[in-house]
């Protein structure tokens, strides 16, 4: 499928160079705002002036975007993202003087990461929404043989202002499933523990620098895999409930991540032990308690962090793996709150019981009588 995927991707690549058309964008949109911006250009909420159509308009720099990277990134929205909750190109694409253009559907209310309050996270019921529509996503995206390679908040869009649309975007680093790629580190906890050897890398580099050391080092290569996104929608989803990242970098020498690894590593006899008894998770949860970074969070997720924050990436659940998980509470005060209930609607009905028994036996008293 990888290799398919790919040279259909390429394919279209090809044919869309033959009709790629230079336009002057004032003479067809009135460009209304700007709706983010990045390393890889800006984007811009237009309307179209003929048809009057809303559409954001992404704009990449000639002189840093090759046009093979424009036109895949544009095909694969095109004729990829055909999940709702994938954002699609609409079929325009033209360059100008300075820019290679798409456009796309727009998120008219902003990225994920403008609704999460910082050290708070928010609403567990719409950090489940949002999981559920990524996990369908991302699924999809996987099904069609291409890795995202880039969830993070900034990334996911917004159709409306409680997160019951929410659409995954900017598809520059997708690449197809098997493909390899040049291993990157960079400083994020989005970034997969399996690159960790390209750190080590960079700062052998950087010694040969200073030592005046001109020998070249070979590049290290990875294979492009779905668990990639799953280690991504792990980090994701604990930055939704908390409102923080759960370490800086997914490095053994980051003292977060060290712990969490730790953690992990002494419940594996638990970790792929699948159950659906939440008693069990209470217990594993009890027996190897989190560390402090976790505090607050429900068994519950903690077992869903157990399926998507492997370290050893073969073993990554997948992202599929998230619905298991909702509906269920996801933080412990959540869990209490629930329990509370639980306990009063029992008692409730211990109540209801006692009382049909007690005008059972009224009612047989009273033919007795007669």
């Amino acid at each position: 499928m990888a290799v398919s995927a790919a040279q259909d991707l390429d394919e279209l690549c090809y044919l869309s160079a033959q009709s790629l058309t230079s336009l002057k964008v004032s003479e067809h949109y009135h460009v209304l705002k700007l709706l983010g911006e990045g390393s890889y250009g800006k984007v811009m909420l237009a309307v179209h002036k003929k048809r009057g159509s809303p559409m954001a308009l992404k704009f990449f720099p000639r002189e840093t975007t090759t046009l093979a990277s424009f036109l895949r990134e544009y095909n694969l929205s095109l004729s990829y993202c055909t999940h709702p909750s994938l954002t699609r190109a609409l079929g325009i694409f033209f360059s100008t003087p300075d820019y290679y253009v798409f456009a796309q559907q727009a998120g008219l209310y902003g990225d994920l990461y403008s609704v999460i309050v910082s050290e708070v996270g928010m609403e567990e019921e719409r950090i489940q929404r949002v999981m559920a529509q990524l996990s369908g996503a991302v699924t999809h995206l996987h099904s069609l043989g291409f890795v995202h390679r880039d969830i993070k908040p900034e990334n996911i869009f917004l159709c409306d202002s409680q997160c019951s649309w929410v659409k995954l975007g900017d598809f520059g680093l997708a690449r197809a499933i098997g493909s390899t790629v040049r291993a990157v580190w960079y400083e994020s906890p989005f970034c997969t523990p399996e690159v960790e050897p390209a750190k080590e890398a960079d700062k052998e580099w950087e010694r040969r620098q200073a030592a005046g050391i001109e020998e070249e080092m070979e590049d290290i290569w990875i294979t492009v895999e779905p668990s990639i996104d799953s280690w991504a929608l792990g980090v994701l989803t604990y930055c939704l409930i908390t409102g923080c990242f759960p370490w800086e970098e997914s490095t053994s020498d980051d003292r977060g991540y060290r712990r969490y690894k730790d953690w992990f590593e002494a419940g594996k006899e638990f970790n792929h032990a699948k159950t659906d008894c939440y008693r069990t998770m209470e217990a594993q949860h009890r027996d190897n308690p989190p560390p402090a970074q976790f505090n607050g969070i429900s068994p519950l997720a903690m077992a869903l962090f157990k399926e998507l924050l492997v370290p050893e990436p073969k073993q990554r659940g997948s992202p599929e793996e998230i619905l298991s998980y909702l509906g269920g509470p996801w933080l412990m005060d959540s869990e209490r709150e629930q329990r509370r209930k639980a306990e009063e609607a029992q008692k409730e009905a211990s109540k209801i019981r006692e009382t049909g028994v007690m005008e059972g036996e009224l009612l047989r008293e009273g033919k007795g009588e007669r």
